[in-house]
């Protein structure tokens, strides 16, 4: 049995001095342990610790460095977890997994879970629906928990000494991808909260993972999880979990009480009508009832208001190539492309509990029209803030964008109908952007229940922040 606490000692004074050798540490520790124990102590206790092991396996201190931009654009699942997903489907139902009986029932099972997810049924996971649903939203899971974290890097709010929380984590999307995303020289505490089998496939992918990430796998849900026991946490997750949740609104909560005080929960849905806006009612439940900001990308802009209209806001990225492995479930299937899904369509939110805004942008009555007065405004031409809640919304004819100030009652769509240098921001500005219109013509959709912001070459539109 290896004195745990002498290798801590010696770490914490060494690592004041050079970099740390499991070597030498052994000499110091009582009935010299071999190097290999005391560097898997080490492994253990480095985040604690705040140190990081070098490619030479000697631990040096953590960086104090935030977490910089990756230039998040992944264009495929990385090979190394699509063989380990297949090496889990080949256990369970040998090589031809995809083919015959085996093929038929994940097929079925596939439909059941598309079926029931667009319905709102409440999903059961056995063995089979967690490998159904891995097959099936991986990739796309994947890639669509870094585009929302670059929310967070581009103001340097994201460590590299990093405590994660992932309620709910499922079969391991986002959590692949936020390892991903993170640069090698990160720390990571990883705890997962999963209950169902699925967390034996999230296992499967995590194992053999880089050094620096110690993972923790909570096979509990997460209303009885003890949050205390293992927080503060630098980043809550709630991906694609809340709306299979009794009680969404209490899990956020509590999970909020876990943040450090400089500390993020970013919450993700799928981007249909029912899961997108399903996620805002919990985002606003939540703002009303604790001491929460939102800090992108549905920014209040003005101050004691908060929305009221439907919500239905999400973000489009580019697609990812499908897998090998639903690649060959579809043609076994006869390969129409039900089993492929290779679209990043997804909404978020970040809440925080320091008041931290991506942008500290306001409005002012003095000079910007607020959505919740658009009826009195409908057939002027008005100046108001707008935050870009949409991508090109438009089949054809003229772009049209979601946007909202956090006061609207009604949604709004901007639609740009003669695009000129003074309001090409509107059609180039990312999601989530604050832009500031002035001189559009206020008008209400009759067909759509909507108002219409129209921006035409009278209108000038300019990105802020």
């Amino acid at each position: 049995m290896i004195d745990r606490e002498a290798v801590r000692s010696n770490a914490k004074y060494l690592r004041q001095v050079r970099p740390i050798d499991p070597d030498e540490i052994a000499d110091y520790v009582e009935g010299r342990p071999h190097p290999a124990v005391v560097r898997r102590v080490l492994r253990e206790e480095a985040y604690d610790l705040a140190l990081f092991e070098r490619d030479d396996g000697t631990f040096v201190p953590a960086s104090t460095d935030p977490v910089p931009d990756p230039e998040w654009s992944p264009e495929r699942l990385p090979d190394r977890y699509v063989e380990a997903l297949e090496d889990l489907l080949v256990e369970r139902h040998g090589a031809n997994w995809h083919r015959g009986e085996s093929g038929d029932r994940l097929r079925e099972t596939i439909r059941r879970l598309k079926a029931d997810y667009y319905a709102q049924n409440p999903v059961e996971y056995d063995d089979e629906v967690a490998l159904g649903y891995a097959i099936y939203h991986l990739p796309n899971y994947y890639a669509a928990v870094g585009y929302a974290l670059d929310d967070l890097v581009e103001r340097s709010l994201l460590p590299r000494r990093l405590r994660v929380l992932d309620v709910g984590a499922g079969v391991g999307g986002p959590a692949l991808g936020l390892l991903d995303y993170l640069p090698d020289d990160t720390v990571v505490d990883y705890h997962a909260v999963e209950p169902s089998a699925a967390a034996d496939v999230l296992g499967a992918l995590l194992s053999g993972g880089r050094r620096n990430v110690r993972t923790t796998i909570h096979r509990e849900p997460i209303e009885t999880f003890d949050l205390d026991a293992t927080g503060p946490f630098d980043l809550v997750l709630c991906a694609n979990v809340l709306n299979e949740l009794d009680d969404p609104v209490s899990a956020v909560e509590r999970s909020l009480d876990a943040l450090a005080d400089d500390g993020t929960l970013l919450a993700l849905a799928p981007a249909d009508l029912e899961t997108s806006t399903g996620l805002r009612h919990v985002e606003r439940s939540v703002v009303e009832s604790r001491d929460a900001t939102v800090y992108a990308p549905t920014l209040r802009l003005w101050p004691d208001f908060e929305p009221s209209d439907r919500g239905w806001s999400f973000d489009e990225r580019p697609s990812v190539e499908a897998p090998t492995v639903q690649r060959r479930l579809d043609e076994a299937g006869g390969g129409d492309g039900t089993f492929r899904n290779e679209t990043v369509k997804f909404s978020y939110v970040h809440l925080r509990t320091d008041g931290e805004r991506r942008l500290g942008v306001r409005a002012t009555p003095s000079r910007h029209a607020r959505m919740a007065d658009m009826e009195r405004h409908v057939t002027e031409r008005i100046d108001l803030l707008a935050v870009k809640l949409s991508r090109n919304l438009a089949d054809g004819g003229n772009p049209l964008f979601k946007v909202g100030d956090g006061s609207e009652g009604e949604e709004c769509y901007a639609v740009s109908t003669r695009e000129s240098g003074l309001n090409r921001d509107l059609l180039t500005a990312d999601y989530g952007a604050v832009l500031r219109f002035e001189n559009a013509l206020a008008l209400w959709n009759d067909d759509e229940g909507a108002y219409n912001l129209v921006v035409d070459d009278e209108a000038v539109v300019d990105l802020l922040g």
